[in-house]
This record gives C-alpha cells, sequence and structure tokens, in this order.
C-alpha cells in the first residue's frame, strides 16, 4: 500500500493543474446541486420493530392522514391576573386569532385549526387556553409565508395584554451555524499557523479541509430529499468532515515538510509523506467509516442515514489528503516551511548539529522519556483520574428531548411552561392509545386506564368510519420525560392484550431510547471488533489494538460521566449555557461510541505507527517510543487541540441536541488524545516492552502485509537509487 500511495502522491503533485482544478470543479457541481435542490425536510422518523411503530402502522391503515407527518403548533393564550379566558373581550380575541389562521396567509398549507371553546381546551380555573393547528407538511416544509402568519397570529392580543406563546415543531428551522463554528476554525487555524510556523502551511489543512467539506455537505443537502435525509445529518457531517478534513492535511503537511527537512526534492517528498502519513490517513479514516457505518446495526433508519452520510464525507476527507493537499503542496513551493528556515533543497538552514552531539529534545521527547521512568506512575494516574470522572456515568438516565429542554428565552420553552401550570405537566406529552377492535373493546380499555396510577385523564374513545378502531387520548401525571410517565406507559402495555398499542411522541421517545439501549452492546462489539482487526493489521501486534479497545473504552465512558454531570445534574450547566437539566438524548452514548471510537484511532493510528516504523527499523522498545514521540507529538496535540476547537463550537448551537454532541465529543476527544494516547500509551507499552509487538506466527501468516510503517516503499526506493548508480543512492534517507 505504501508504494501505491507514494505513487499516488509523488503522481498528484506532479499533475498538479490537473488534480486541483478537478477537486474545485466537483465543489463549484456539488454547490449547484444543492442551491438547485428543495429545503431540506426534518426527515421521517420511524422505530421498526417497536410497539409505538405498529401503532402508527396502525393508524395508517385504519385512520389515513392521522398519523401523517404535518407539522403540529399549539397556541398558548394566559389571560391576565384576575381575568379569565372565558371572559367575553379575550374570548372575542383568541377566537380572532383562530379566524385569522383560518384565512390568512398561508392558510393552504393548513389542515385544520381548532376553537378552543369547542374543543375544550380551556384549564379549569380558567387562566388559560390553546388554539391547535394541524399542517399537510412538516415543519422545515413550511413557507415562510406560512411561519410568518403563525409567529404573528397573537401580536394583537398581546398587545391587549395577554400573553401569547406557540410551541409544537411548526416553527423547527434546520439546525444554524453560530459563532460558535467560525470561533472554531478560527482557533484551529491559530494552533496551525502555532505548530508550522508558516501562514501558507497552516492555511493550507484549512483549505483542503473546507473543499472536502464543502463537497460532502453539498452532495447531502443536493439529495436530501431524494434519500430522506433529516436536516441534522449535514450538521453531523459537518462536524466530523470538518475535523478529520484538517487532522489528515495535517499530518500529510507535517510529513512533507519533514521530508523536504531531509533534503528531498519537492515531488519525492510529496511521494514519500502521502506513501507514509497518507497510510496512516487511509486506515485511520476506515475506522472512522467503520464506526459510522456500524450504526445500521441498531435498525433506525434515520440514524443509519446519518451514518453514512457522514462516513462518506470522512471519505471524502481521505482522498483529498491523498490527492489535493500533495497538489497545493505542488503551488505553495518553499512558502510550507517556516519563515528563515530552508532544507537542503533551499539552500542553507539551520546549522546541523555538530558530529557526537544530540540535537536539543524537543517537548514530545521528553515526555516520552519523562513516562519511561516513570510508567508505573502515569499509568496509574490516568487510570484513576479517568475512572473517578467516569462516575457519574453509573447515573445515566436517557430520554429524548422535548420543549421544555429548550432555552427559557424561546416561545416553545414558554408554551410548554404555560401549558405545564394550566393543564399539568403531563399535558405536554399525551399518550395515545390505539385500539384494534370496536366500540366494546375500545370502552373496556378507558374503563382499565382510569383505575391507573399517574393517569390525569382519559378522553372518550374515538372510533374510524368503520368502526373496527379506536384512538385513546391519555394524559399522564407527570412531565414527558419523567420515569413516572415511562413507568405508565409500560403499565398500559402490561395490561393490554395483542390488541392495543401505546404511541404518540412521549411513547415513541421511550421506545427509542431502550431500542437504543439494546443496541449498545452489539454495536460495541461489532465495530471494536472489526477495528481491532483492522488494527491488527496495522500494527502487526495483538496486545497494541487490545491497549488501544481498552484505553477507547476508559476514555468514552469518562465523557459519559463528564456528560451526565453537566447535562444531567446541572454541574458547571451555566458555564456550557444549559439551562434545563434533563435525561441525555437516548442515542447519545452509542453515538458516541461510533463516533469517539473512530476519531480516537485516529490518534492511536499516527502516533503508534511512527513507534512501530522505528521498532521494525531496529531500534529498542523503549527508544521506539521516544522516536514516535519525537516526530509525532506535536502534531498528534495540534491535531486533538484542532478538533476539540471544531467541537466545542458546536457547543453554543442552541438545539440541545447539537450542543450536547459538541460537548461530549470535545471532551471525549480531550481525554483520549491527551489522557489515554499521550500518558496510557507510552506507559503501556514501556511495560510490555518487546512483548508489545508479539503476533503468533501462524496469525503473522496469515494476515496479510499492509506495510504501513513503509517497508516495501524504502526497499522499492533504495532499488531505484541502486539502479540510478551510487550518486542517487547517496541521495536515500530513511522514510
Amino acid at each position: 500500500m505504501a508504494t501505491f500511495l507514494y505513487r499516488l502522491g509523488r503522481g498528484a503533485f506532479r499533475r498538479r493543474r490537473f488534480v486541483a482544478p478537478v477537486w474545485v470543479a466537483l465543489l463549484f457541481l456539488a454547490g449547484f446541486g444543492a442551491a438547485s435542490a428543495s429545503a431540506p425536510t426534518s426527515g421521517s422518523f420511524s422505530i421498526p420493530g417497536t410497539e409505538a411503530q405498529k401503532a402508527f402502522d396502525l393508524l395508517d391503515q385504519r385512520f389515513p392522514g392521522m398519523a401523517a407527518d404535518g407539522a403540529t403548533a399549539r397556541i398558548v393564550i394566559k389571560a391576565p391576573a384576575g381575568q379569565k379566558v372565558t371572559d367575553p373581550g379575550i374570548k372575542t380575541e383568541v377566537q380572532k386569532i383562530v379566524s385569522d389562521l383560518r384565512s390568512g396567509p398561508g392558510r393552504d398549507q393548513i389542515a385544520s385549526v381548532t376553537d378552543p371553546y369547542e374543543a375544550k381546551a380551556v384549564s379549569e380555573n380558567g387562566s388559560t387556553a390553546y388554539i391547535s393547528n394541524k399542517y399537510k407538511v412538516s415543519g422545515m416544509e413550511l413557507t415562510d409565508q406560512t411561519r410568518d402568519a403563525l409567529k404573528g397570529s397573537g401580536k394583537e392580543a398581546q398587545a391587549r395584554g395577554l400573553t401569547v406563546e406557540i410551541g409544537g415543531d411548526a416553527l423547527m428551522t434546520a439546525p444554524e451555524t453560530g459563532s460558535g463554528e467560525i470561533i472554531g476554525i478560527a482557533i484551529a487555524a491559530i494552533v496551525l499557523v502555532v505548530t508550522f510556523g508558516s501562514l501558507i502551511a497552516a492555511g493550507l489543512p484549512l483549505l483542503t479541509a473546507l473543499i472536502g467539506v464543502g463537497i460532502g455537505v453539498s452532495s447531502i443537502t443536493a439529495l436530501a430529499n431524494v434519500l430522506d435525509l433529516g436536516s441534522t445529518t449535514s450538521t453531523l457531517a459537518m462536524m466530523i468532515g470538518l475535523a478529520v478534513g484538517i487532522d489528515y492535511a495535517l499530518f500529510i503537511v507535517s510529513r512533507y515538510r519533514a521530508e523536504l527537512a531531509e533534503g528531498q526534492e519537492r515531488d519525492e517528498a510529496a511521494g514519500r509523506a502521502v506513501g507514509t502519513a497518507g497510510s496512516a490517513v487511509v486506515f485511520a479514516g476506515l475506522t472512522v467509516v467503520i464506526a459510522l457505518v456500524g450504526l445500521a446495526v441498531v435498525n433506525i433508519p434515520m440514524l443509519t442515514k446519518m451514518g453514512f452520510a457522514a462516513a462518506g464525507t470522512v471519505v471524502i476527507a481521505v482522498f483529498v489528503a491523498l490527492t489535493l493537499v500533495p497538489a497545493i503542496l505542488g503551488f505553495a513551493g518553499k512558502k510550507v516551511l517556516p519563515a528563515g528556515t530552508k532544507s537542503k533543497l533551499f539552500g542553507k538552514g539551520r546549522p546541523a548539529p555538530a558530529e557526537g552531539k544530540e540535537a536539543k529534545p524537543n517537548g514530545g521527547t521528553r515526555w516520552a522519556r519523562f513516562v519511561l521512568r516513570r510508567p508505573v506512575m502515569v499509568l496509574l494516574a490516568g487510570v484513576i483520574g479517568l475512572g473517578v470522572i467516569a462516575i457519574p456515568a453509573s447515573k445515566l438516565e436517557m430520554g429524548l428531548p422535548d420543549d421544555g429542554a429548550q432555552p427559557v428565552s424561546t416561545t416553545q420553552r414558554q408554551a410548554y411552561d404555560l401549558l405545564s401550570e394550566g393543564f399539568g405537566p403531563g399535558f405536554n406529552g399525551p399518550l395515545m392509545v390505539v385500539v384494534d377492535g370496536g366500540r366494546t373493546l375500545a370502552d373496556a380499555t378507558v374503563e382499565r386506564i382510569k383505575k391507573l396510577d399517574g393517569v390525569v385523564a382519559v378522553m372518550p374513545p374515538t372510533l374510524n368510519k368503520a368502526g373496527d378502531a379506536a384512538v385513546i387520548t391519555v394524559v399522564p401525571k407527570d412531565r414527558p420525560s419523567s420515569a413516572q410517565t415511562e413507568d405508565l406507559v409500560h403499565e398500559i402495555r402490561a395490561g393490554s392484550g395483542d390488541d392495543v398499542f401505546v404511541t404518540g411522541a412521549t411513547a415513541m421517545n421511550i421506545d427509542f431510547s431502550q431500542k437504543m439501549n439494546d443496541a449498545l452492546l452489539p454495536y460495541l462489539a461489532l465495530v471494536v471488533g472489526l477495528a481491532f482487526l483492522l488494527l491488527m493489521l496495522v500494527f502487526r501486534s495483538v496486545l497494541v489494538p487490545l491497549k488501544a479497545a481498552l484505553g477507547f473504552l476508559l476514555s468514552v465512558v469518562a465523557a459519559l460521566g463528564a456528560v451526565v454531570a453537566v447535562f444531567q445534574w446541572g454541574w458547571l450547566g451555566s458555564l456550557f449555557g444549559v439551562e434545563q437539566t434533563g435525561p441525555i438524548m437516548s442515542m447519545m452514548p452509542i453515538f458516541m461510541v461510533g463516533v469517539v471510537f473512530g476519531l480516537a484511532m485516529d490518534y492511536e493510528v499516527f502516533l503508534v505507527t511512527r513507534m512501530r516504523e522505528a521498532y521494525v527499523h531496529g531500534e529498542r522498545p523503549g527508544q521506539a517510543v521516544v522516536t514516535g514521540f519525537q516526530y509525532s507529538a506535536r502534531v498528534v496535540v495540534a491535531a486533538a487541540v484542532i478538533m476539540i476547537a471544531v467541537f466545542s463550537g458546536f457547543i453554543g448551537a442552541s438545539e440541545q441536541m447539537i450542543k450536547m454532541i459538541g460537548f461530549g465529543l470535545a471532551i471525549a476527544v480531550f481525554f483520549d488524545a491527551f489522557v489515554v494516547r499521550m500518558a496510557i500509551v507510552p506507559a503501556v507499552l514501556a511495560l510490555l516492552g518487546h512483548k508489545a509487538w508479539w503476533l503468533p506466527g501462524w496469525l503473522d501468516r496469515l494476515l496479510p502485509n499492509v506495510d504501513v510503517e513503509g517497508e516495501s516503499l524504502r526497499k522499492h526506493l533504495a532499488g531505484s537509487a541502486a539502479a540510478q548508480g551510487p550518486d542517487a543512492d547517496r541521495e536515500l534517507v530513511k522514510v
């Protein structure tokens, strides 16, 4: 593989006037497709195999249109203190809102608007009422005219002293790219400038990463409606694609500069950089792709599509690093080197150290030597520290956020709170009980549910035209995300036969959380198992991949502990903009396992392949660890800081889901890069010595040799140099 990648990188460098325009053309083509496509919707949501999904399927058959994915809105009106919404003047204002919605702008997209006085949607104390809107299309498909009409529906009433707030998914819009992401990119730029000491070298990884992400995200946007991709799919792809795109380019550029410093011609340096660091990029990218594609194991179509879309962006990032980066390096010339520093190719540079005198060790070398002197102390400190941080993960509670998790300044959150005050907390998450039977079975089901604890109200059953199915609305006593409501759902299901199903948003969330929880161990086994085999190919070792997997598990559990402490317990919540604590998003554990595992293996591959390379070329195990840190530690630290900065940028998002994902990924990368890879890994390798690189003979013969350390490339170059004569042979340096 190293030889093939060497030729690919060298060819891309030499044919840069062809390669670079091809990538630019792909970017414009993808951008044109995205601009031409209609706006992405929220994407259909289904959970195959669950009771809630069976109920929705039954609704589709017996109540056509009831289970449609149309948006909903609740306009909540509260009377001033001392007055009631049933007072004549206030009643007139409320009914005017209903009339304006039915006949005003956007009425073509409205399926129904209910009068609160006819629907008895007035609280017992008369202080609060709500208007229910049902739309023909999803919230993402509502026109600006329709959405503006909804937002402005209560302006006149508010001017007369009424409180009017709007809840529901009709106000849902695509996640916005805020200043946080821009700050993350700015921090990445600063880190790159400090790392490379050159604006050109620093800007190159950013430029290529943005081109790759632009192609990936634009392609997702162009295909969103065709493939039914949700609006959050592009956010995930951008988050991961930007992080790995910068990192992969960073490693190629860093190795290229190292080869120039050894005196290589520029095209030769590009070829060798792609042949060695490029091999690590390929396998690091494969681990990320395995982790993302493996989300299909969960069997939730939305999550599967998100994983495949993000994996496609990672694949693009790998190809960009292998072809576009060396091509742009060809245009950059000597400007990729720090000011005042020149390689042998460009004339006089830094004086070589005097014969017999070693060059001054860098920070990576000093740290590696410190760990080698005290491996047990470093290992215990890392493991115990992460173990303590992981303790809150034992109290993990999972669920899906609703409007109650929105910032208190939003109208959705205020509408949620008004409904809770006027009608009870459970009114924000009513249960829908679907009966596959006639009036007799429906009435019996109503009577049974009324006797259960935790039930505030049970509405009379609504039968379909054929009279062979019914829908019953049940209002729980507690809020939708509470453990008491979850117990109520299980209790209703336990006492029902095969003809009664519980669904609705609350029940769907409960089933979704359970499905995610059940899939965690199989997913973990699949992803870690496949990556273990992949890393055995890379490192030709059994213990190194095992150590990598165990270290990852430690860092991801510690990251989950931090997420629980901040988002569930509220520790330092104000620092991260957490206004409402609650259950952790149910997809968070499995999502973190998938994404963080792939990203964590990036650092393992980049750092340890350099150690493996030194060990294969004859260095002792301890010295190989020092060599790996000497050449890779600075770049790995820079890559980790960049990735943390990119992910941290998403903490500023208003969406609780995006905020939590950004925080979880940022803290997980911090733990994995700085504690596991930079401390625990060298400590374990120091204790294992030669045993770290042990591989049974039969397994060694069975596994194909992918040559990540570039041994075959070294032999190939040595043979080429010998064929060209002694002058060329003297120019050969170690790859």
